[in-house]
């Protein structure tokens, strides 16, 4: 057994020499580490084989199809999105209301589709909008007709309120009237006057067309009338001033109305007078129509009786509202249609005492069965009971067209 002081010395030195080892071991390490990576630093990157490379499958592109170009191709639209084309297009979008149930010949364009809603503001805007049914907050309805509806409308972006005469199209052509809309929209488009109800556009889609009209607030003259019954000398010659002041601007344009009674007049705001429908409205430069049309009461003798007739049948129709305004009820009237047909053709009516002597002189200036007997319509605003009673003048200076006259042609 060793001495506790030599086995301290001996475990000392043990020690000591297992740390030298352990320290030259780690010195080599560090050294062989700081060689390689200065190495490796000197050399800078391996340029790596092509051939170690994992080559990636590219696609070899098929030929193209007959008939298709080489290169990308554009994405088509579905088919009820593409736009057609030049041959394929339909001639409906630029023409009056059309469609698949309107026949498109005989149908001259129109700006109509396009006009500004509110032409004394936007008039001098050369961008054009085609209106939809998305374009308009749709509210109560104003009316009901044979081919459809109206209703009060406004016009979402600029809050204008309008009036919105929906038509059927199927309806349209089982009576055969198309004609009759696409006259209404081209003669109505373009007369401008206060007492002659705006056409300020039309439109349409698959089943219907919009016409976009001019607000009446207070209706029509005929609910009016029945209201009251009849109207005074005063309010008779009101509205015949404004009515034929509207008529002389019409016939200037060598339009005939034709359908002059009081479900076709509406009143404005103000109460004033505007002439609604003219759907059997013609523009005749030839001057000479012999078409039966308008309401059986206001028919002159010479359309029952087959003659030609010229914008003289106003004048007639004006002479049977003036009676019926202060009789309550027209001239002819009577049980059954061959009767209506034998008293206008022999002018035979009489006056109710109601109706005053000068109402009685302009009504028998204007009921003469030949036209050219009848009074000019200038000649109605300047007669002595007119003058008298009317509390407005003619407008006649006030009126303007968009248009020329030649244009109309």
């Amino acid at each position: 057994m060793y001495p506790k002081a030599k086995l301290n010395l001996i475990t000392y030195k043990l020690l000591y020499l297992y740390k030298s080892t352990l320290s030259s071991s780690y010195c080599r390490w560090v050294k062989h580490s700081c060689s390689s990576h200065l190495q490796l630093h000197h050399e800078g990157p391996k340029r790596v084989a092509v051939s170690q490379i994992p080559m990636r499958s590219v696609p070899t592109p098929s030929p193209p199809a007959p008939g298709l170009p080489n290169g990308p191709q554009r994405v088509q639209k579905p088919l009820n999105q593409q736009k057609p084309s030049p041959s394929e297009a339909p001639r409906i979008h630029s023409k009056p209301p059309t469609a698949q149930n309107v026949p498109q010949k005989n149908m001259t364009s129109s700006p109509s589709e396009t006009e500004p809603l509110d032409p004394s503001r936007n008039e001098k805007n050369t961008s054009k909008k085609r209106w939809t049914l998305d374009n308009f907050d749709i509210g109560r309805p104003l009316g009901k007709g044979k081919f459809g509806n109206v209703y009060l409308a406004r016009e979402r972006q600029t809050k204008f309120i309008l009036a919105l005469k929906v038509l059927f199209k199927k309806q349209l052509e089982k009576a055969g009237v198309e004609h009759q809309l696409r006259r209404e929209v081209e003669i109505q488009s373009h007369l401008r006057h206060p007492n002659i109800l705006r056409l300020y556009g039309y439109f349409h889609d698959a089943s219907r067309v919009y016409l976009i009209l001019e607000f009446a607030p207070k209706g029509e003259l005929y609910s009016e009338l029945q209201r009251c019954g009849h109207f005074d000398d005063q309010r008779t010659a009101t509205y015949i001033t404004e009515l034929a002041d509207a008529l002389h601007y019409c016939h200037s344009k060598k339009v005939i109305h034709r359908d002059i009674k009081p479900e076709n007049l509406l009143l404005g705001a103000n109460g004033e007078l505007k002439i609604a429908d003219f759907g059997w409205s013609v523009h005749t430069p030839s001057s000479r129509r012999s078409t039966l049309c308008g309401t059986l009461d206001y028919l002159p003798p010479e359309m029952i009786e087959g003659r030609t007739h010229d914008e003289k049948v106003d004048l007639w129709s004006l002479g049977v509202l003036i009676y019926e305004f202060l009789a309550g009820k027209p001239p002819f009237e009577s049980k059954g249609h061959e009767e209506t047909y034998r008293r206008i053709s022999k002018v035979e009516f009489s006056y109710p005492t109601r109706v005053s002597p000068g109402g009685r002189d302009l009504i028998g200036k204007l009921l003469k069965h030949n036209p050219l007997q009848r009074l000019p319509i200038l000649d109605v605003l300047s007669h002595p009971w007119v003058v008298e009673h009317s509390i407005k003048t003619p407008q006649r200076c006030q009126a303007q067209d968009s248009r020329s006259e030649d244009s109309w042609r």
